[in-house]
């Protein structure tokens, strides 16, 4: 999974449940950025917004509708944290299921987006995480395959990055021995 996924421009870093939230403060100090979204209804959010604001770090939640903040979420929101629900390593994937708590703009509109994968549930193919994840009992009405940051070719085949969505995809992958 790492290695693919880092073939597709994404930055992974490998945490454990005790120092992830050290790796996402040093990703945002790294890039200068001062402000995230989370969502507040997640066990990832709520250690975010207990733990940032003490740090000096701005934490914005999605906790209203689009329609009322869009300008700020477009134009003032440099990242987002969201959380995978599993991975793909035959194809270095990403699984999300967005939902009320993070809708799928948090995943699409800021510049940089941060993910928090638990390695546990990598699955070596898609077959296989559909099985394990029992997606036959009940699916999203979203589900995002992200294999890297957006980009888009020409005509001419030159390749651009986030072109349509996040410049820059970082994955928080918690192990068990890091």
């Amino acid at each position: 999974f790492r290695r693919l996924i880092e073939l597709a421009h994404a930055e992974v870093h490998s945490v454990n449940e005790d120092n992830w939230l050290n790796t996402l403060r040093a990703v945002l100090e790294q890039r200068q950025i001062g402000k995230l979204l989370v969502a507040e209804n997640t066990p990832h959010g709520e250690a975010v917004l207990k733990d940032f604001p003490r740090h000096g770090i701005d934490c914005a939640t999605y906790d209203l509708a689009i329609e009322a903040w869009k300008t700020e979420m477009f134009q003032e929101t440099p990242a987002s944290l969201t959380a995978a629900r599993a991975a793909i390593a035959e194809t270095g994937t990403l699984i999300l299921w967005p939902d009320a708590d993070e809708p799928r703009l948090m995943s699409l509109v800021p510049p940089v987006h941060i993910v928090l994968l638990d390695a546990a549930n990598i699955y070596n193919t898609l077959y296989e995480a559909m099985q394990q994840e029992g997606w036959k009992d009940g699916l999203p009405t979203n589900s995002l395959l992200i294999s890297g940051p957006s980009k888009t070719a020409d005509i001419q085949q030159t390749l651009a990055y986030g072109a349509h969505g996040p410049k820059e995809l970082v994955v928080l992958m918690i192990e068990e021995n890091v």
